[in-house]
């Protein structure tokens, strides 16, 4: 009787245990970095219609946006400019003109002036704000 006490019991752990490691599986993905792979195309898709509407409300064209957003995929960002075309056809809308460069892709580094922090370029640009004095 001792006997199957103990296997009963050890059944249960074993069982307890399984079930534990199981349900921690998407705790230690999230911890590891590890994502779905259905969860990732989802959300790039998302991020390409995003990006694709917003292109075209900007008046960029759809080559542009495949150029700057390379990284996203090109079906998505069209499926939002033209989405977003239709809408702003429909409701007569007119582009907003971009008020900052397009951004730089992951991974590039932004370009600096050779001349830029240099104590030169700090006098000229005094120099060209003061306005000329009248004689």
């Amino acid at each position: 009787m001792p006997d199957r006490i103990g296997s009963t019991l050890r059944s249960v752990f074993f069982v307890g245990a399984v079930l534990l490691s199981v349900s921690g599986c998407d705790m230690v993905q999230q911890k590891l970095g590890i994502e779905d792979l259905a969860a990732k195309a989802a959300k790039a898709d998302a991020e390409g219609r995003a990006v694709g509407g917003a292109c075209r409300q900007s008046g960029r064209a759809i080559e542009d946006c495949y150029s700057i957003y390379s990284w996203l995929p090109k079906a998505s960002i069209y499926e939002g400019w033209r989405d977003m075309d239709a809408y702003m056809r429909d409701n007569k809308l007119e582009t907003v003109e971009p008020q900052l460069p397009p951004p730089a892709p992951p991974g590039a580094r932004r370009k600096v002036p050779a001349n830029e922090g240099t104590s030169e370029t700090k006098a000229t640009a005094k120099t060209a704000e003061k306005p000329a004095e009248k004689h």
